[in-house]
C-alpha cells in the first residue's frame, strides 16, 4: 500500500535516473551548441570588431536556451537508458517478484521528475528569458555593439490608421525611445504601399515621431529623393503604443508577461498569442514530469520475450509525439483555433492519460 518501495531501492533508482538526465543533457548541448556555433560564427565575426570575446558571449547566451528546450528529451532519453538496462539485467523482474508495482517502481523517477520540472520552471523565468532577450537584441544590431540596460527590441511594427511604422530596433521605452533603421509606410484604402519613407534613426516629436536624414520612394513615379529636413510621421502613434507593440513572450518572465497582457488588454488589443504563451510557460516545464510515465512503458514486460526493443521505441515515439503535438497545439492556439488555455493544457492532459493507461495495462 506505499507508495515508494524500500529506501535503498528508491535511492537507487533515483541516482540513476539523475546521473542519466545529466548525461543526456550535457551531450545533446554540447553537440547542438557546436552545431549552431558553426553556422552561426561567420556572422558574429562578420561584424568589424567582433573576435573571440563575442564567440564566447555568443555561447553564453545561446546555451541556457539550448538547455531549456532539450531538458524534456533528456528526460525522456534518461527513462529509456534507466530501464532498458534493468529490464534487460532482470532487475525489473526481481523488483516485481518482490511484491512491488509498476507504480512504485516509477515512483522514484516520477518524484525526480518532478524536481527537473520545477528546476526547468526557476531556469526558464531567471535565466532564460534574459538570455533570449539579450540575445534577440544583439541579433537585432547584427552583432554590433549593444547596451546591456536599454532594453533593445527588434523587429517592432505599429500602426497608425492605413499607415505603419516599422523600426529595425527600439531602444528604451516612453518619451525617450529611439529607433533604429526605421521606415514609414504610406498606403492607400486599398492597402496599397504609395510611399515609403526611410531613417537611419527616429525620436519622439510629441507628438508623432521625427525622422533623420530621411529618404524618401514614391510608388507611382518610383523616385527616390533625399529629404533636407528632418519629417514627423506617426502622428497618432504615441510613446504607450510603442511599449505594448514590442512585447516579446520568450524575454519576458511570467510576472513581466502578465503585466504586458493587462496592458494590451486596456488598449483593446488582441492577446491570445501571448495568453497561450503565459499558459505554455507554466505547463512546458511539466512536460519533463510526464517522460517517465510515457517512457515507462520500456520497464515491463520480459526480455527474453525479443520485445524489448520495440517498447524502447514505443516510449520514444510516444515522448516524440507529446512534443510535436505540443507544438501544433500552441501554433493553432496562436490562430485562434483554441482558447489558450486549452492550446497550453490539452496535449498535457492527453499524454498524462495516456500514460497512465499503459501503466494501468502493464499493471493488468
Amino acid at each position: 500500500m506505499e507508495l515508494f518501495p524500500s529506501r535503498t531501492i528508491t535511492l537507487y533508482l533515483a541516482r540513476l535516473f539523475i546521473t542519466r538526465i545529466l548525461g543526456v543533457l550535457i551531450m545533446l548541448v554540447l553537440v547542438l551548441q557546436t552545431l549552431d556555433l558553426l553556422s552561426e560564427s561567420g556572422t558574429i565575426l562578420a561584424h568589424q570588431g567582433n573576435g573571440e570575446a563575442q564567440i564566447w558571449q555568443y555561447v553564453g547566451l545561446r546555451m541556457p536556451q539550448l538547455v531549456a528546450r532539450f531538458l524534456p528529451y533528456s528526460v525522456l532519453l534518461a527513462t529509456l537508458f534507466t530501464f532498458f538496462p534493468l529490464n534487460q539485467n532482470s532487475e525489473i523482474i526481481a523488483m516485481r517478484a518482490a511484491g512491488l508495482s509498476a507504480l512504485q517502481i516509477l515512483a522514484p523517477l516520477l518524484i525526480t521528475a518532478v524536481g527537473v520540472s520545477a528546476f526547468s520552471f526557476l531556469f526558464n523565468e531567471t535565466v532564460v528569458t534574459g538570455s533570449t532577450a539579450t540575445l534577440k537584441a544583439w541579433q537585432g544590431v547584427n552583432y554590433g555593439r549593444i547596451e546591456q540596460a536599454s532594453g533593445v527590441r527588434s523587429n517592432v511594427y505599429i500602426a497608425d490608421g492605413r499607415n505603419i511604422l516599422y523600426a529595425e530596433t527600439l531602444t528604451g521605452s516612453g518619451a525617450g525611445a529611439h529607433m533604429q533603421d526605421v521606415t514609414w509606410y504610406e498606403r492607400d484604402d486599398k492597402g496599397m504601399i504609395t510611399r515609403r519613407i526611410e531613417s537611419p534613426s527616429a525620436s519622439y516629436a510629441a507628438p508623432g515621431w521625427r525622422f533623420d536624414h530621411p529618404q524618401s520612394f514614391d510608388a507611382a513615379t518610383t523616385a527616390l529623393t533625399e529629404l533636407a529636413a528632418p519629417v514627423v510621421v506617426g502622428r497618432g502613434i504615441t510613446p504607450r503604443q510603442v511599449d505594448i507593440s514590442a512585447v516579446d513572450a520568450d524575454g519576458l518572465n511570467i510576472f513581466q508577461l502578465a503585466r504586458a497582457i493587462r496592458a494590451l488588454h486596456a488598449s483593446g488589443r488582441r492577446t491570445a498569442e501571448l495568453d497561450g504563451k503565459w499558459w505554455h510557460k507554466v505547463s512546458s516545464p511539466l512536460s519533463a514530469m510526464l517522460m517517465p510515465l510515457l517512457g515507462g512503458v520500456a520497464a515491463f514486460g520480459l526480455a527474453r520475450s525479443g520485445q524489448l526493443f520495440v517498447r524502447a521505441v514505443a516510449g520514444m515515439a510516444l515522448g516524440f509525439a507529446y512534443f510535436v503535438i505540443d507544438n501544433l497545439a500552441l501554433a493553432v492556439g496562436n490562430f485562434g483555433g483554441y482558447p489558450p488555455i486549452i492550446a497550453a493544457w490539452a496535449p498535457f492532459l492527453l499524454f498524462l492519460l495516456v500514460g497512465e493507461t499503459v501503466l494501468i495495462r502493464t499493471e493488468e
